[in-house]
């Protein structure tokens, strides 16, 4: 009797452990008023967020994907000398305590390649990957295309 009341602590405390641990690794990352920008004609949808970092470390947004998706890149628009264009990059720095936007004419998620129509007023899911492991599973709003 007293070997399974032993036992039974050694598993209660490990369970509180558990529970302490998960809690501790709860995220640092927000993703906030995501939304995605739709153009007609299948062309390239843009994906905006806010990513705030309330940790004590800098992360980057490393990739995405999504379901509604074939194809997902990190870009960023810039303009110079009167002239806009559009590069990838391979990932965006989100530094500690802080938060990174991502905007029109700035850095964006590019979004090609739908796999069923999508419209304004439709729902889009996007997991965002960072290099620290983590993932976000987001959800947004499709807006139309002169939406800010």
């Amino acid at each position: 009797m007293a070997r399974t009341i032993r036992l039974a602590l050694k598993l209660v405390a490990v369970a509180a452990l558990a529970v302490c641990t998960a809690a501790a690794a709860a995220s640092s990352l927000k993703a906030e008023h995501g939304w995605v920008r739709w153009l007609p004609a299948n062309l390239p949808a843009a994906g905006y967020v806010v990513i705030r970092n309330d940790g004590d470390k800098p992360v980057k947004l490393t990739g995405a994907d999504s379901p509604d998706y074939g194809m997902a890149m990190l870009h960023r628009s810039t303009q110079k000398n009167g002239s806009d264009s559009m590069e990838m990059v391979d990932a965006i720095g989100i530094p500690a305590h802080q938060s990174v936007a991502l905007a029109p004419g700035g850095y964006h998620l590019m979004l090609m390649q739908p796999k069923h129509p999508i419209k304004p007023g439709d729902t889009v899911r996007v997991s965002l990957h960072f290099d620290d492991g983590e993932t976000l599973q987001v959800t947004w709003p499709v807006r139309p295309a002169n939406a800010q």
